[in-house]
């Protein structure tokens, strides 16, 4: 009896033992998975804080490198319409938006170089209506005295039968730096905004109104502040601007919201928002986990939004472009309120 007690001692000792083992497996392995999140986020931690100052760098070599030249303030470059005759096309109630950070046309890593066509393959994926461009690079070496035909991206919206309106921010070592608004409908009006308020970072805001008489969308290209503060005033600005305050409109770019701060939380509160639970994540474009890039809406509502994803675009850009699909609410509706 004695003898049988201590086996069954034993075989319970050793079934503790066994379940003890395995909650030590299981802990260990949650604790390898934590330190492997964690280290993980300190990574991408890392990597949005050398591109910040990677970017401000190349903003102040930019400075020493035309310092010597007048001062630039953000203007309007040139308006084109695509060179063959097109029929034209007749807004509906529902237009396809989208914005897309093209990295001065130098890929995911910005060391290669600019290559218009890589970016404009994605551009032709997104089968968008309209697209908002931040860091457009227009370059130095332009046949016929800068003859904006010249230009490639230009050649690309003659290509895909595009209007195209381009503004230029600062100079670049390459060129010149700025916003592009591209529309299937015709151009009607155009404004620059300088939403600089700082002396290192060169600010703008390209805005048009596209479409034909009846059929109208208002839309604003640009590509905000890194510091919270200068953003807030920014945005301030930009819910000024007419393109805003007139019928439907869409306000789309880099808008650098790393976290949530007050540009972006007035930017919540005063325009038309997505149905998503989340606004979908743009950037790095390999690995897509902040929200850098927006679409906001007044006078309209935005029916769906998400990133584009493919193997092009992940390779175009350090962003991924964001699509949306807005309801443009009638001239009537939007002068009742």
């Amino acid at each position: 009896m004695a003898v049988r007690k201590q086996a069954r001692n034993r075989r319970r000792a050793k079934a503790a033992a066994a379940t003890v083992r395995r909650q030590a497996s299981r802990a260990g392995d949650r604790a390898s998975e934590a330190g492997a999140r964690a280290r993980l986020l300190a990574r991408d931690a890392r990597d949005r804080s050398v591109a910040r100052v990677k970017d401000l760098g190349s903003q102040a070599r930019d400075s020493v490198a035309t310092s010597r030249m007048p001062p630039l303030e953000p203007h309007l470059c040139f308006v084109m319409s695509p060179r063959r005759p097109i029929p034209p096309v007749i807004m509906s109630d529902s237009v396809r938006v989208a914005t897309y950070n093209v990295h001065r046309w130098q890929g995911a890593n910005g060391r290669s170089r600019p290559d218009v066509a890589r970016a404009g393959y994605v551009i032709s994926e997104l089968d968008a209506d309209v697209v908002a461009l931040q860091e457009v690079l227009r370059p130095l070496d332009l046949g016929g005295a800068g003859d904006p035909s010249e230009d490639p991206l230009c050649k690309l919206c003659d290509e895909l039968d595009l209007h195209l309106a381009f503004a230029v921010t600062r100079r670049h070592r390459r060129g010149q730096l700025g916003n592009a608004i591209l529309s299937r409908f015709p151009i009607t009006a155009i404004s620059v905004l300088d939403i600089s308020h700082s002396r290192i970072e060169r600010r703008g805001a390209l805005a048009a109104q596209v479409g034909h008489a009846g059929a109208g969308l208002g839309v604003i290209a640009t590509h905000l502040s890194l510091v919270d503060r200068t953003r807030h005033r920014q945005v301030r600005s930009l819910m000024e601007h007419p393109a805003l305050n007139a019928g439907p409109a869409v306000l789309m770019g880099d808008m650098n919201a790393w976290r949530n701060c007050r540009g972006s939380q007035v930017l919540e509160d005063e325009l038309g928002l997505h149905h998503n639970l989340d606004w979908p994540a743009s950037f790095p474009a390999g690995r897509p986990m902040v929200s850098l890039d927006r679409i906001y809406t007044r006078n309209a509502d935005v029916v769906e939004i998400g990133h584009h994803d493919t193997p092009a675009a992940k390779k175009a850009s350090d962003h991924l472009p964001v699509v949306a699909e807005v309801a443009v609410k009638a001239v009537a509706e939007t002068t009742d309120r």
